[in-house]
């Protein structure tokens, strides 16, 4: 269950004028709603998808997420799915009502996970305008959110050699980008699957879209490429932390002592911060011996240890 017009070159023309100030020093986690409460390393964001289980069972509604990060977890920062309101991108009424409730919790609404709207990669150039398009309307509804950016998947479909996949990939990303860049938001990439999932590969993306406004969102658990290979996970983050503009701190099981068993986070969270990352960490729980809620409490606790406070 894991989680996807080019421009007229007069808005592209705009958008490379406003990107160079666009959320100055984000890739850091400074500038906009990224930045955590004064005083912490970082802060702890909630993504939605931990609680995957209990809303695709109807025991929770989308609207409610934001008082439920708030009272049950004690967390201000979410990160919300698309799929779970797939639907409502353009409903402003429905956008407008979930900020309403956000807000009176004092819940910053940090990003939107987009998949299912076409891979930016694809090997068919009018697909691959088509996706960049389907974004669009995700993009919008950031902004109306108050989300700093969007998360999007560097599908190719696999089609072609390294660097032809590469190129249709940044060549997606950065059109997005830069439809993102005139809405004041960043456009992010998640390791995904396949090539995505390799650091190496998706790095050389970053470099080749070269704007301010797109990055990464580097994920703990992520690093599977196929059946057959698993890249290094601590080497895959610290070659996309110099790009990251959020953090997944996926997890699924802990020890007596609340560690992570399939992640070090202390050795991650090093990582982390010595790139120079003080934005929020999210918690991306899946795991199935802990209950959900359980499982999010644990990661929480785990993060805030690391944190020390």
């Amino acid at each position: 269950m894991n989680r996807r017009q080019f421009l007229q070159s007069a808005v592209a023309a705009s958008a490379a004028v406003a990107v160079p100030s666009l959320m100055t020093g984000c890739a850091s986690g400074r500038g906009g709603v990224n930045t955590p409460p004064r005083g912490q390393k970082y802060g702890i964001s909630l993504a939605e998808w931990s609680l995957h289980k209990t809303l695709f069972a109807k025991k929770l509604d989308h609207l409610d997420f934001p008082v439920t990060a708030r009272r049950d977890y004690g967390i201000e920062g979410i990160e919300l799915v698309n799929q779970f309101f797939k639907d409502k991108a353009g409903d402003t009424a429905y956008l407008t009502e979930f900020q309403r409730r956000a807000r009176g919790e004092g819940v910053k609404c940090l990003l939107i996970m987009i998949d299912g709207e076409g891979a930016l990669g694809d090997p068919d150039a009018a697909k691959r305008r088509q996706a960049v398009v389907n974004h669009h309307k995700w993009a919008q509804a950031a902004k109306h959110l108050g989300c700093h950016s969007i998360r999007v998947n560097a599908e190719t479909h696999g089609v072609g050699s390294w660097d032809e996949q590469m190129k249709r990939a940044a060549e997606g990303l950065s059109e997005l980008s830069a439809y993102c860049g005139t809405l004041g938001l960043n456009c992010i990439v998640e390791n995904h699957g396949h090539l995505s999932s390799n650091g190496q590969w998706l790095s050389g993306v970053m470099k080749t879209v070269n704007r301010p406004n797109c990055g990464t969102l580097p994920d703990f658990g992520n690093f599977r490429i196929d059946d057959k290979t698993t890249y290094d996970r601590y080497l895959g983050v610290e070659e996309l932390m110099p790009y990251a503009k959020a953090v997944s701190a996926k997890s699924y099981d802990f020890d007596a002592q609340g560690n992570c068993i399939e992640t070090d986070y202390d050795r991650m969270m090093d990582i982390v911060l010595a790139a120079g990352y003080r934005g929020y960490v999210g918690i991306e729980y899946e795991g199935d011996k802990l209950s959900e809620p359980e499982g999010i409490k644990a990661t929480k606790r785990l993060l805030e240890r690391i944190r020390g406070v």
